[in-house]
């Protein structure tokens, strides 16, 4: 990504840089870009904040970029309460999972749209649910939903395992913390309705994640729990 042609971009985490200066890490739908934006401090700086559309044109190759303009883009969705600790959540797993500077425009696309629906007041746990897996996805580390390691049909009475090398394995007796298939089923289908299908997405997706987010706690998660 060297061209300094402006594009789409969200804030995903800011911290001061020398005097005046700060250091930010972007979204953009060609990947995670971290740049140096000047005169953090005064009008420009203002919009250094998450979940502002912006356009933003990155100079030089190296892999700290120097932010030249930097603009809004159109009306930032408004969260608070819940809402608001969500979309922290989402850009903290953007900012631990996410490598430099590798294209991503249907990742994007999708963290624009969740964003504008917890602005809405759409229910919370389908939405994360949503981006956790499709994050997998796109990062090449998810895992059929449908189907066990050995290739056979999730079986709606049955009992599984989450292996985040292998993926679901299925076993023969009862066992705290495993999977029900009718649950693994009802997750395929995104099918939210059906009882108990979202806690166990919840539990699922946090040992999807683990695997990937290494021993260090999650900040935004922390600050759910005090909340």
């Amino acid at each position: 990504m060297s061209s300094t042609e402006a594009q789409p971009a969200f804030v995903l985490h800011t911290r001061p840089y020398r005097e005046t200066s700060a250091l930010v890490d972007f979204f953009t739908p060609g990947g995670r870009v971290r740049g140096v934006l000047r005169s953090a401090r005064g009008k420009t700086g203002s919009l250094a904040r998450p979940f502002v559309p912006l356009m933003v044109e990155f100079r030089g190759k190296s892999e700290l970029r120097s932010v030249g303009r930097f603009e809004s883009a159109g009306n930032s969705p408004w969260l608070v309460g819940e809402a608001l600790f969500s979309g922290l959540y989402l850009n903290e797993l953007l900012v631990r999972l996410l490598p430099f500077e590798t294209a991503n425009p249907a990742l994007y696309e999708q963290y624009a749209l969740t964003l504008e629906a917890l602005a809405q007041g759409h229910p919370l746990e389908p939405l994360l649910r949503a981006f956790e897996w499709r994050l997998l996805v796109e990062l090449g580390y998810a895992f059929a939903l449908d189907q066990d390691n050995s290739g056979h049909p999730v079986e709606a009475q049955g009992l599984y395992r989450l292996s985040t090398e292998e993926g679901l394995e299925r076993v023969a007796s009862f066992a705290p913390g495993l999977f029900k298939g009718a649950d693994l089923l009802a997750m395929a289908d995104a099918d939210w309705a059906a009882e108990g299908a979202l806690l166990a997405a919840k539990r699922l997706m946090r040992q999807a994640l683990a695997a990937h987010l290494g021993g260090k706690p999650l900040m935004s998660r922390e600050l759910f729990r005090k909340v």
